[in-house]
C-alpha cells in the first residue's frame, strides 16, 4: 500500500473512533501548552474555580464563539449541560411539557399532547423508549423501513415523506429526530424533516454526531441538543440550543414537579450554565474547538466532510459485492460509514491489518458488527485517502 499521504504528527494513529473521537492537533497542542499554567495565571483549568473571573471568561467566550460559528439568533439560548444525548432524551420531553406554550396547548386540547418520533436507528429508538418510560404519549412517525428480503424492520433508509404518520399539529407537543445515527450510518437531511412538519410544532433535533460539520439554519428548530464527544470536544459536556419561548413557564409548581434540576434547561440557563460545578475542562476544550472551527470556516468543513465521505463511498460502490454498504445512497452518513465484508473472518482480518497501517477504532458497533469508519471534523482528507488506499489493497489481496 502506498503511504504517500502525510502521517499524523507525534507518532499518533489515524483514529477513526465513533466517539470519543479525534480532536484537532492544534487544539491539543494549546491544551498541552497551558495545562500546567493557564495563560500565566499560575494554575491549570483543571484546578480552577468555576466561580473565578478567569473561568467566567472561558465559558462566556466558548458560548460567544459557538453563537458566531452557527449564527445562532438572539432568541435562542446556548446552554452547557451534562448527561449526554441520553440525558437529553428525558430532558427534551420534560422541559417541553413544562413550558407555557405546550401546557397552554394541552389545556386547549383537553387531553395529553402526543410527541412525534422519527425512529431512524438506535439513538432515536432510545429517545422513543425514554419518553415511553416517562409516561409520554409518543406517536411513531416512522420506524425505519421493512426489508424486502426478511420482512424485518431495518434502519438503512427512510420511507417516503408521503408515508410518514405525523400527528395533527394541534395535538402534537414536538417532533423529535436524531439527524445522524452513528451506529447504522444513516443521516437524515434536515430540510426533509423541517419542510414536512407544520411550523407551529417545535422540532427537537439530536445533532450529537454531525454538529459543526455543516451550516445549520437554527431558526427552523425549537431546540438542538448534542453531546460534545463527536465533533465538538471531549466527553462530559452536552450542549442545548433552545428557542427562548420554549423556556417560558408559568408559576404552577406542577409544571416542574417531575423535572429534576439536573435536566432543567431553564435552571441552567438562568445560572449561565453554572448552577453548580460544570464540566469545566471539557467546556474549555470545546471553546478551543469552536475557535478552530471558526478559523477553518464552517463552509470549508462542509466541503471537507463531503470530500472525505465521497472517497470512501466511491470505493464501496466500486466493489459492492465485497464492501457491502447497504445504506440507501440518499441517506448515507458523511460522518459514520458502515459496511460489511463477505465473512466475519475477513472483517477481523481487515481490522487487524488496518491497525498495522496505523488505523484504529474501525470495528463496527457491537450490535451490528462489520466495519465502521467515523470521519469527524478533525480527520483530515489524508486520513480518508489512507483508508481508501488500504481498502484497495485489501480488496486486491482478498477478493475471490
Amino acid at each position: 500500500m502506498s503511504d504517500s499521504v502525510s502521517e499524523p504528527p507525534y507518532d499518533r494513529v489515524w483514529n477513526f473512533s465513533a466517539g470519543p473521537s479525534t480532536l484537532p492537533v492544534t487544539v491539543l497542542e494549546e491544551v498541552q501548552r497551558d495545562l500546567l499554567n493557564y495563560k500565566g495565571h499560575g494554575m491549570s483549568v483543571l484546578e480552577m474555580s468555576h466561580r473565578s473571573k478567569i473561568y467566567g471568561q472561558i465559558i462566556s467566550e466558548a458560548e460567544a464563539t459557538l453563537r458566531r460559528v452557527l449564527s445562532v439568533p438572539d432568541n435562542y439560548s446556548i446552554i452547557f449541560l451534562q448527561g449526554g444525548g441520553t440525558g437529553e432524551f428525558a430532558a427534551t420531553y420534560l422541559n417541553l411539557f413544562a413550558s407555557t406554550a405546550v401546557r397552554e396547548k394541552q389545556r386547549k386540547l383537553g387531553r395529553q399532547l402526543s410527541c412525534d418520533y422519527l425512529v431512524t436507528g438506535s439513538w432515536s429508538k432510545g429517545g422513543l423508549k425514554e419518553v415511553q418510560r416517562l409516561g409520554g404519549k409518543p406517536n411513531v412517525v416512522l420506524n425505519g423501513v421493512v426489508s424486502a428480503e426478511s420482512g424485518d424492520v431495518v434502519y438503512n433508509s427512510l420511507p417516503p415523506v408521503s408515508e410518514w404518520k405525523l400527528g395533527k399539529p394541534e395535538e402534537t407537543a414536538f417532533v423529535y429526530y436524531c439527524e445522524n445515527e452513528t451506529i447504522h450510518g444513516v443521516e437524515t437531511p434536515s430540510d426533509l424533516v423541517v419542510d414536512a412538519v407544520d411550523p407551529s410544532v417545535p422540532i427537537i433535533c439530536d445533532m450529537s454526531s454531525n454538529m459543526l460539520s455543516r451550516p445549520v439554519d437554527i431558526k427552523r428548530f425549537g431546540a438542538i441538543v448534542a453531546g460534545a464527544q463527536k465533533n465538538m470536544g471531549p466527553a462530559g459536556v452536552t450542549i442545548a440550543i433552545v428557542r427562548k419561548d420554549l423556556l417560558e413557564r408559568d408559576d404552577d409548581p406542577e409544571a416542574i414537579r417531575n423535572l429534576p434540576s439536573v435536566l432543567d434547561w431553564l435552571y441552567f440557563e438562568r445560572a449561565g450554565s453554572m448552577p453548580h460545578t460544570p464540566p469545566t475542562f471539557s467546556i474549555y476544550v470545546c471553546g478551543l474547538v469552536f475557535k478552530w472551527v471558526e478559523k477553518q470556516g464552517i463552509e470549508a468543513l462542509h466541503e471537507l466532510r463531503e470530500a472525505r465521505s465521497s472517497l470512501v463511498y466511491g470505493e464501496i460502490d466500486a466493489h459492492p459485492e465485497f464492501f457491502r454498504g447497504g445504506v440507501d445512497t440518499r441517506y448515507r452518513s458523511a460522518m459514520n460509514i458502515v459496511f460489511n465484508l463477505p465473512t466475519p473472518e475477513l472483517e477481523a482480518k481487515f481490522i487487524a491489518e488496518a491497525a498495522e497501517h496505523n488505523m484504529v477504532q474501525l470495528k463496527g458497533h457491537r450490535s451490528l458488527g462489520g466495519i465502521r469508519i467515523s470521519l469527524y471534523n478533525a480527520v483530515p482528507l489524508d486520513g480518508a485517502k489512507k483508508f481508501v488506499a488500504f481498502m484497495k489493497q485489501f480488496y486486491t489481496q482478498n477478493h475471490q
